[in-house]
């Protein structure tokens, strides 16, 4: 690449080709010329057609693509895991409490780990066996799911809390990822900034901000430290909603000048999840004949907080897994009308398919968690009757597909998102049900601002969130050419945020 350099504006993006669904251009496999004005798209022409005026970033033929969008992150906790002990891969109890045992304790004299997954292990958690390897210092391991952390009795003596097994679930288990993410805000903003550069080495342009935490405080404070990387729509939970309102705060609502941070939804977590085994289900858990997960907001109080939420504007987030909480979460929709998305949509019974679209509900899906969860789905959800991981029939049904990673649950990459729905898998086993597969289209679609009922298709007068890649996606033909999909440049409004 030649020209301008990261954090410049751009007037040309010079010698690219065009790519995606729902093109009305002519230009066909040409390359082409994109001339950018005031942080949009003010002309596309025939390369070399028209005077490259300004600052020119030469596209070498690659493909220009509109900039990639994570729907679901959760932005403190992702950024802080690189900085935790990784336990993804960890395969049992024992392995992981010796991991933790032997790990460096933090500058507040914590262990903490992330990453594991419990579910299938041979042995289970005990408070017993981390005291064994972890003695006295604080030692703290969160599920790959973030709905359970495992303690020693130092780390609960800490923290004012019991447990027979040393496992937290569910609400204890987030208080206690609030309490480990409120750490010196100079660390947890430099590890944000340091993301999300990442991130955008990756062409992602925007994410969906869904800390636990007043993230419009947190923002303002990034901001005025400089912070200009990534769009960020940031969400807020039931405990500050009442904040958010009594603020004046809507969906859509730019907390500084040039619009980069707005608020976004409400978020509220109905049910639990598979790898924690507290999902909200139809049917029981093998094993457990009275064990169908938990609803954690009950469907009055879901209805009551959408009510209010809508009320002032804001939308809604709503977190249902389970069969049981997707109906549930579809019904709160239908009675207080109010608009956003449903995240996750994991099992969903085959008569609420079609209400995603007819209710206007976003699928705000993660398809990295299809491939992770595979055995895991095949050994809980054995019984289950609803479908698994629905995504093409969501797309077929009308519904409209909006893709995020659930970082840190799974790796903020869009590139292995799109590749996951896609191909159903990332090693050399078959396909994951693979009729639910979508096309690339879709999933480029998905990955993008409005979803996959936007199309991906570039024209004048859009604004200038664009990436410059080394490949067609449409063309990719394993899952392997699709997820090492290179990033030449990202643009932000026509300014540099990644260059090569």
């Amino acid at each position: 690449m030649t020209g301008p350099a990261r954090g410049d504006g751009v007037a040309v993006i010079a010698d690219v080709r065009l790519t995606g669904p729902g093109r009305t251009d002519p230009f066909g496999a040409d390359p082409v010329d994109v001339h950018l004005s005031g942080g949009t798209i003010a002309d596309i022409a025939p390369a070399a057609a028209l005077p490259r005026r300004g600052a020119v970033i030469d596209g070498g033929g690659g493909r220009l693509l509109p900039g990639l969008w994570d729907h679901h992150v959760h932005t403190v906790q992702w950024a802080l895991a690189a900085r935790r002990v990784d336990l993804e891969g960890i395969a049992s109890a024992a392995e992981a409490a010796a991991v933790m045992g032997r790990a460096a304790a933090d500058h507040d004299g914590r262990r903490i780990g992330s990453g594991f997954r419990d579910a299938l292990w041979p042995d289970r958690p005990s408070l017993e066996l981390l005291d064994g390897m972890t003695g006295d210092e604080p030692t703290y391991l969160i599920n790959a799911d973030v709905h359970s952390v495992w303690l020693n009795s130092a780390a609960l003596r800490r923290e004012g809390m019991s447990t027979t097994d040393g496992v937290l679930r569910e609400e204890p288990a987030f208080e206690i990822s609030r309490r480990l993410n409120a750490c010196d805000p100079s660390l947890a903003d430099t590890a944000v900034v340091e993301s999300m550069s990442a991130a955008a080495a990756r062409g992602i342009v925007g994410i969906v901000d869904l800390d636990m935490a007043w993230n419009a405080e947190a923002w303002a404070r990034r901001l005025s430290r400089g912070y200009d990387a990534v769009r960020v729509s940031f969400g807020v939970y039931a405990s500050l909603l009442e904040r958010a309102i009594s603020e004046g705060l809507e969906t859509g609502d730019a907390i500084d000048p040039r619009g980069l941070v707005r608020m976004g939804p409400f978020k509220v977590i109905t049910d639990g999840s598979l790898g924690t085994r507290t999902a909200a289900c139809s049917h029981h858990y093998p094993g457990a004949a009275t064990d169908f997960g938990v609803m954690t907001v009950p469907p009055g109080e879901l209805v009551e907080l959408m009510r209010l939420a809508t009320g002032a504007g804001i939308a809604c987030a709503v977190h249902a897994i389970g069969d049981v909480a997707n109906s549930h979460a579809l019904d709160a929709f239908a009675m207080t009308g109010a608009t956003g998305t449903i995240e996750h949509a994991q099992l969903v019974a085959h008569a609420d398919i079609p209400r995603f679209a007819r209710l206007g509900v976003g699928a705000s899906v993660q398809p990295s968690h299809a491939v992770d969860d595979r055995d895991m789905a095949d050994e809980f959800w054995a019984g289950q009757t609803a479908i698994g991981y629905p995504m093409c029939e969501l797309v077929d049904s009308g519904a409209n597909l909006l893709f995020g990673s659930d970082a840190p649950v799974a790796r903020l990459d869009p590139w292995t998102t799109m590749s996951d729905a896609v191909f159903r898998t990332r090693d050399d086993r078959e396909p994951w049900r693979p009729h639910q597969r979508v096309s690339a289209a879709a999933a480029l679609a998905a990955s993008t601002a409005g979803g996959s009922q936007t199309g991906s298709a570039i024209a004048p007068g859009d604004v200038a969130d664009l990436i410059i890649v080394d490949r067609d996606p449409l063309a990719a033909e394993t899952p392997g050419a699709l997820r090492s999909t290179a990033v030449a440049a990202t643009l932000l409004a026509g300014r540099l945020t990644h260059l090569a």
